[in-house]
């Protein structure tokens, strides 16, 4: 396939990805020269597709991009009115108060959206500006200058045989050439990924860090909904060895969010993320919010959770890296949103003071040290060693140390502890099969709790069955000769789309299988696999989860 020819097309700037930060960056880039040529290719099948958030905006970044927001009809509809924190027990629970959180954690002023909704308007702004976005248009591959350099990608690529090769209707796709690309893919992005690993961008940073993070929408009784209650719990069922926790979001029409994330450093690989989510609506606080209602979408997605001291350096020869590919995740606020517009606005900045110089190809420097120093890196700082604390003490340890150096620092601006390191990385978190208990998790009841596979069809994700899969095995004797005697082939279990088995055959063997077809793109296979043996790359452009409003 190295052979092919494809056209190309030349921009000032390429993106990949209409997420927030790619967005932001496009929408700046016009802002200051509207004559600059500006492209951004977002792989699912229209903007908004691919994203999942919880999510509560702090709507900092945006006034800061487009202070006349409300005007334009942004489609941030609810105010946070209430906010809550709960420390749960089986049946129970204990409600911290708000004057005990630290002043970064309040969410007043902020508000409950649906991100997916949010880009959707975002990019409506930038098209009106001149900004070109092809949607269901892949980035596959990056394309190199003879220096080194990224130059652009190739995106649209269409139509390979499942082994590889080229079907009767295969399209090449098309080499999108940039003066700077931006890789603004959202958490583990595969080209992302292979810029840190050319370029050793991450020589001088800690091991980045996850969790899972799992989202239902659901349509509830009008005497249980309270539009602009924000709730966040910890606790039950996870106990408080595993760090984890829950959100509750009230958001217009009598509509709830409701998710759980889960910390991918956890070392029994019997766990099953999934089905604690499952088992924490049938706590008392959340069962009387949900019964009598219908979930009417689901999701998944992985979230970063490493914080300042896991960004690896964010600028490489050519271009840029955005948003929560670079990790900007503040892990007590869940917040991440705000960040990866700053940094898309930061991107642009930097990139429009090179294209006036008439540089182009190089290193921009000036962007990654406004992510450290600016805004961002300000918003990290304070809050770096709220993931080590919990890994280290546990999450009710955590809570209360990390608190206190949240606290601390908001009164003498540094850290007691310094900046504290994560260990070990969460695939080398999961520990052996043999030194931990199995966990027995109850039967969903298919009111309050589902099984993953019907779960999955409210993802309307879909995958062109013939294509090469997305999701590939360095050696495909790993899940059966050293995953399942060693870790149970935890595979089975953290995924939360249900894409991988182990069968047995009649002749007692067993075989892996990867149901690909499954797959709502979380990246949590690429993280969590103990042996580091799968690799998520992008399939071909449209196809994986349609959300509608997440």
């Amino acid at each position: 396939m190295s052979e092919i020819e494809r056209e190309t097309m030349d921009y000032d700037v390429v993106i990949v990805g209409a997420g927030p930060s790619g967005l932001s960056a496009a929408i700046r880039l016009k802002q200051l020269n509207p004559d600059l040529e500006v492209v951004v290719l977002e792989k699912g099948s229209e903007v908004g597709a691919h994203i999942l958030s919880g999510a509560v905006l702090d709507p900092s970044a945006l006034n800061k991009l487009i202070p006349d927001w409300k005007d334009r009809g942004a489609p941030l509809n609810t105010a946070v009115t209430e906010d809550n924190f709960y420390l749960l027990g089986e049946s129970g629970q204990m409600r911290l108060p708000n004057m005990l959180m630290p002043p970064l954690m309040s969410n007043h002023g902020n508000f409950i959206v649906s991100m997916g909704n949010v880009c959707r308007w975002m990019a409506e702004q930038a098209e009106e500006m001149g900004v070109e976005i092809f949607p269901g248009m892949a980035c596959s591959e990056l394309v190199f200058n003879n220096d080194g350099a990224v130059k652009g990608v190739v995106a649209g690529e269409f139509g390979k045989n499942a082994d590889g090769s080229a079907s009767d209707s295969y399209e090449p796709g098309m080499e999108l050439h940039g003066k700077y690309v931006f890789l603004s893919e959202g958490v583990r992005g595969s080209l992302s990924k292979q810029v840190i690993e050319k370029y050793r961008l991450d020589a001088n940073c800690d091991v980045p860090k996850f969790g899972l993070g799992m989202k239902e929408i659901w349509e509830v009784k009008p005497e249980n909904h309270n539009q602009g209650e924000v709730t966040h719990s910890m606790g039950w069922p996870m106990g408080f060895k595993q760090s984890g926790g829950s959100f509750m979001y009230h958001l217009e029409n009598n509509q709830v969010y409701v998710g759980y994330i889960i910390d991918l450093n956890y070392k029994n690989p019997h766990l099953f993320p999934y089905m604690e989510f499952q088992r924490f609506k049938h706590h008392p606080r959340v069962s009387k919010v949900l019964n009598g209602g219908k979930r009417v979408a689901y999701g998944a997605r992985a979230v970063t959770k490493g914080g300042l001291q896991s960004m690896p350096q964010a600028a490489f020869p050519g271009g840029a890296i955005l948003g929560c590919s670079v990790g900007l995740v503040n892990l007590p606020r869940i917040k991440g949103n705000h960040n990866a517009m700053y940094s898309g606005i930061a991107a642009a900045e930097a990139a429009f003071d090179a294209l006036s110089d008439n540089r182009s190809g190089d290193i921009l420097k000036a962007y990654d040290t406004e992510l450290r120093e600016g805004i961002v890196g300000k918003d990290l700082k304070t809050v770096r060693n709220v993931a080590p604390l919990n890994a280290k003490f546990g999450p009710l340890a955590g809570l209360l140390l990390g608190g206190f150096d949240m606290w601390f620092q908001s009164f003498f601006k540094f850290s007691l502890f310094g900046t504290l390191k994560h260990g070990k990385s969460d695939a080398q978190s999961t520990g052996k099969a043999v030194d931990y208990p199995k966990i027995n998790y109850p039967k969903p009841d298919g009111k309050l709790s589902f099984d993953r596979l019907t779960n999955v069809s409210f993802a309307m994700t879909n995958h062109e069955e013939n294509q090469p899969p997305h999701l590939q095995l360095r050696n495909p004797t790993v899940p059966i000769e050293i995953n399942l005697p060693e870790y149970a082939e935890p595979a089975q279990r953290y995924c939360p789309a249900g894409v991988y088995e182990v069968l047995e055959e009649e002749d007692k063997k067993s075989r892996f299988v990867i149901n690909f077809q499954n797959c709502v793109h979380c990246k949590t296979c690429d993280i969590k696999d103990p042996s580091q043996n799968i690799t998520w790359v992008t399939p071909q452009g449209g196809d994986g989860p349609n959300y509608p409003n997440m």
